[in-house]
């Protein structure tokens, strides 16, 4: 299959590892975050840690949308499903998410209206087959997804359905790599970027990492060599003493992004002051909210949400595995009190948080035959 098959080329997988352990300084202890939750789920499973130098770290990032929201917005969306005339709309990954008073699959289990959809236009067809109650979409991501949410909100105001609104959740991505630079705690060499968000965004808001933070990255796709290739671009640019971006992910991300992406965005939302992410505190302009030109569709503005705000259980890590500073197995409950059949935190709900992804697949080595293995 094109652009899979070459990617998990057991023989060009195992040149490009030599050539990573040729670059990578035996004197020297490398650290790389890759910031999407993308890359940490194809690294636990295609097993790349087991071929990387041992110098060579991989820190987990914030780039898993479901893993960084905040308990008390899931309680606010929650509570507003508890309403007899609301169907509460959201992705199948936010489903098992916790929040104080259970996930929504157990609000859904106590006779509440709640629903997976696969897209928020999806969440538009229920609102117009059922203009009896109100539907809310419980948006969530990053700039991935945050265009498909700005066009079903021009077409919901288009034609003039009012039976719907989004809970707007989405969040960006440059301030939270800010905010992991920021951090005392955290020494970092250089990034893997992120794919699916630079597919909107573009190459040109990285530009700053490499300027004035000096590390290097790499935006990268989601293959085994995709991965061992960015690494590789790192090493060379840490080796020759440079700074850069660089799009390794050429064939699907376009320099300058989706234009067209950018201005549904630009239509239909603005920034937040301030958004609380989960294990990192409020980071200013870092989510979007929806503005007052589509107040009318907006949860927020047309409900009296309460801002619930909830500290996460004390024994649970997130917040150190979130930044990278811990790994998810050295997580006090990791393995024991929180599993993916009994979460307690969202890193081990979601498909992408690290914590699911090391329980998951860490534990079952890759071997080379599994990485030419189909999707």
């Amino acid at each position: 299959m094109r652009f899979v098959d070459e990617f998990r080329n057991p023989e060009v997988i195992a040149r490009t590892a030599e050539e990573i352990s040729r670059l990578a300084d035996p004197n020297r202890h490398f650290r790389f975050m890759e910031v999407c939750g993308g890359h940490t789920h194809a690294i636990y499973r295609f097993g790349l840690k087991d071929i990387l130098p041992p110098n060579i770290e991989l820190i987990h990032g914030p780039g898993c949308p479901v893993c960084v929201l905040p308990m008390g917005r899931i309680d606010d969306g929650l509570l507003l499903a508890q309403q007899p005339d609301v169907i509460f709309t959201a992705f199948g990954d936010m489903m098992r998410v916790p929040g104080t008073r259970g996930s929504p699959l157990e609000h859904k289990a106590r006779g509440r209206d709640v629903r997976i959809v696969y897209s928020p236009s999806d969440a538009l067809k229920i609102a117009r087959a059922n203009p009896g109650k109100h539907v809310l979409f419980f948006a969530i991501g990053f700039e991935t997804t945050a265009p498909s949410t700005a066009l079903t909100l021009m077409r919901a105001k288009a034609e003039g359905l009012h039976n719907f609104s989004v809970f707007c959740n989405h969040v960006t991505i440059i301030p939270a790599i800010r905010a992991v630079l920021d951090s005392p705690d955290m020494r970092l060499d250089a990034f893997i970027g992120p794919g699916h968000v630079s597919t909107v965004i573009g190459c040109r808001p990285y530009e700053w990492i490499a300027k004035d933070a000096r590390k290097p990255i790499v935006i990268s796709g989601f293959e085994p060599l995709d991965i061992l290739q960015s690494i590789l671009m790192i090493l060379r640019q840490l080796r020759s003493g440079e700074s850069k971006v660089e799009n390794q992910y050429q064939r699907v991300v376009p320099s300058e992004g989706n234009r067209a992406a950018l201005r549904a965005m630009a239509e239909v939302f603005e920034l937040r002051p301030y958004f609380e992410w989960r294990g990192m505190g409020f980071i200013s302009q870092s989510a979007l909210r929806i503005r007052d030109s589509y107040a009318q569709w907006d949860t927020e503005q047309r409900f009296p949400v309460p801002g619930v705000r909830v500290t996460d259980p004390k024994a649970a890590q997130c917040g150190e595995v979130l930044k990278g500073v811990l790994q998810p197995a050295q997580c006090k409950l990791f393995g024991r009190e929180c599993t993916p059949e009994h979460p307690v935190g969202a890193l081990m709900v979601s498909s992408e948080g690290s914590c699911a992804a090391y329980h998951n697949y860490e534990h079952r080595k890759a071997t080379p035959l599994s990485l030419s293995m189909p999707a």
